[in-house]
């Protein structure tokens, strides 16, 4: 049974999101994520301004008039969410974490799916698959998955996406919708993400703190890794110090956005002190724009 705190969390990202996938997301999200293809549907007595080419000459020649075949688009899409909860994702120096971060923008793209009538599955993942729910279409689903990424408590603390789409490459047979929700700290993934990347429509959706690329020079500090509870204490004045901290961040990103870039991926870099929102708007603009 969900606590009466959790429930109300529940319901409060349900009605947060389906806001926002009433007024802006759900149009944007079917005219960028488009169906399997066209599908027949029936035929009819061709209309003044019919395509020809469309014109059913069986049928034609059965009743002695022109016909046409009518076509719709195969619509149902399949969507995964795959959500890191390693213990990099319970950092946030504000008012909020990346892994609570994670669990709304899963909600969001969750009923943007199920309002145009797709699947939607979910693998939570730490340096193992944790969890995996299978793809599904109702409202109550939907409101598991919200309240499994609220409430699940992982056993690991690492991260491997290697394992989580690896994985993902032997579960789901049938060409999806990927969307990768992590704060990508981890090497070792990149040939398993271009395999995937060319079997499914995969974008990553990067979190981050800016704590975590701007860390104030404020003297001694006692910090913990929480992947791996390592202890140490750093100097943040010590200007060497600093300077190796922010070239391995920025070394890293760049190699993230060079892999994403050479695997013709697309992503979105979301920050724990700003609104999702713009950056998805943003994401979902620009790749209209290339249909």
């Amino acid at each position: 049974m969900l606590t009466k705190e959790l429930s109300a969390k529940v319901k409060q990202i349900e009605i947060k999101t389906r806001v926002l996938v009433n007024q802006v997301f759900s149009g944007e999200y079917h005219s960028v994520f488009k169906g399997r293809g066209m599908e027949f549907s029936e035929v009819r007595e061709y209309q003044f301004g019919d395509d020809i080419r469309s014109i059913d000459w069986n049928v034609t020649a059965r009743f002695g008039h022109p016909f046409v075949k009518i076509f719709e688009e195969e619509r149902e899409l399949t969507v995964i969410l795959l959500v890191d909860l390693s213990g990099s994702q319970y950092f946030g120096s504000e008012s909020q974490t990346k892994q609570q971060i994670a669990a709304e923008i899963s909600a969001l793209l969750a009923f943007s799916a199920l309002k145009n009538n797709d699947k939607v599955g979910m693998m939570l993942f730490t340096d193992k698959v944790e969890r995996f729910i299978p793809p599904a279409k109702t409202k109550s689903h939907v409101l598991r998955i919200i309240s499994d990424l609220l409430k699940f408590t992982p056993s690991g603390k690492g991260t491997s996406l290697k394992t989580a789409l690896e994985y993902m490459n032997k579960a789901i047979k049938k060409k999806s919708i990927v969307f990768l929700i992590s704060d990508f700290q981890d090497e070792g993934y990149e040939k398993i993400l271009r395999i995937v990347g060319k079997k499914h429509d995969l974008v990553g959706i990067v979190l981050s703190d800016k704590r975590e690329a701007g860390m104030p020079g404020i003297g001694l500090l006692t910090v913990v890794d929480p992947e791996t509870g390592e202890e140490r204490i750093i100097d943040t004045s010590d200007n060497s110090f600093r300077l190796w901290y922010f070239s391995r961040v920025r070394e890293l990103e760049a190699s993230r956005k060079n892999l994403f870039n050479s695997a013709k991926l697309d992503s979105v870099n979301v920050n724990t002190h700003e609104s999702y929102v713009k950056p998805l708007i943003r994401f979902f603009k620009i790749r209209e724009k290339r249909w």
